[in-house]
């Protein structure tokens, strides 16, 4: 079992720029494929971006490709999304996964964090 932790959420100007972390523990995050997910209010939850085991591929949603990168630090059981140009409709929780695949689907990731909460303003 592991369990993650994000933190790196907050209010932040449209353009502006968060770096968003989530942190593992229980069992090493090397293992997993991971993964971010978001939710607006009111919205289905969505994918945003997946990293590989080792860091060497990665899959972004096209709602934030060239603006957001995914990155991980197995040593340090974390992983991260920089996120650049923010725009109002980035606004939601954010959602570290971990699962054995790279997929889209919510369904199919197997461990999930609480959610920080992401608002990007006018």
């Amino acid at each position: 079992q592991v369990q993650l932790v994000e933190s790196g959420g907050g209010l932040v100007q449209a353009g502006g720029s968060l770096r968003l972390a989530c942190a593992a523990s229980g069992r090493t995050v090397s293992i997993y494929t991971m993964a971010w997910f978001r939710q607006a209010p009111g919205k289905e939850r969505e994918f945003v971006a997946a990293i590989s085991r080792s860091g060497s591929s990665t899959f972004y949603a096209d709602s934030v490709k060239g603006r957001f990168t995914i990155s991980r630090d197995n040593a340090k059981n974390t992983v991260y999304l920089q996120m650049n140009s923010l725009k109002q409709g980035d606004t939601a929780g954010y959602y570290c996964a971990a699962g054995e695949s790279m997929s889209t689907s919510p369904g199919l990731w197997y461990h999930w964090g609480q959610g920080t909460r992401v608002t990007v303003s006018s």
